[in-house]
């Protein structure tokens, strides 16, 4: 039975330079659903204004819509888009106990480590904020050096072939560099971002040069 797909292009309220936007078009990319992207000025505060907090109330991107369905926060569209319109649901989000686990710990590490390491020294320098980046830096490499241990084990997050693990945590490790955080000492880490980047259907975040250092 072939997957079912969207009535009309799904809606993706996102920005450029979000990695949190980036999982959720490169999920619908790998998904090979239609969608289109309504950019969100996340500088100008566009997130914040009326019109938005209607679709999110945290007043964060990105939001999607498919239809009359909204869905906020990028996990949890991540999720929905799996279970509403992947052929094999099972294949991006296990159905067996100890493999869900696996899978639901890198998406907590997503929204943790993550957002407080990479993405927080990245969002310091894009963002030009008067804020010392040392310790997001310091939570960026102990987050790495994790991740270079475990994927010394095994070619993915959790396990043996691409999960919604390794789409949650991609986009802000593979633009670590921006928040000045080198990848140069992880070369597992490496690896494995080069394995995403050569799944059918993958699509690159746009790098952003704001502010970055030789």
């Amino acid at each position: 039975m072939s997957a079912p797909r969207p009535a009309a292009p799904i809606q993706v309220y996102s920005s450029a330079i979000s990695g949190h936007s980036h999982r959720v078009r490169l999920f619908l990319s790998l998904l090979g659903l239609p969608f289109e992207t309504r950019e969100v000025d996340l500088r100008a505060g566009e997130q914040k204004r009326s019109d938005f907090l209607r679709r999110n109330a945290f007043g964060q991107v990105p939001v999607i819509e498919d239809g009359d369905v909204t869905v906020c926060d990028s996990n949890a569209i991540l999720v929905y888009l799996n279970e509403r319109y992947a052929a094999d649901p099972a294949r991006w989000l296990p159905r067996e106990g100890l493999a869900a686990a696996q899978v639901q710990r890198w998406l907590s590490v997503a929204a943790g480590q993550l957002a407080a390491g990479p993405s927080v020294a990245r969002v310091i320098v894009l963002f030009g904020l008067d804020r010392d980046p040392a310790d997001a830096i310091a939570r960026s490499h102990d987050l790495l050096r994790v991740m270079e241990g475990e994927l010394a084990t095994r070619p993915f997050l959790a396990g043996g072939s691409a999960t919604l693990a390794d789409i949650s945590n991609y986009s802000y490790v593979a633009h670590a560099p921006e928040g000045n955080v080198s990848l140069e000492p992880y070369p597992q880490v490496r690896a494995w971002l080069a394995r995403i980047e050569a799944l059918p259907g993958f699509v690159p975040m746009v790098a952003s040069r704001i502010g970055l250092r030789a």
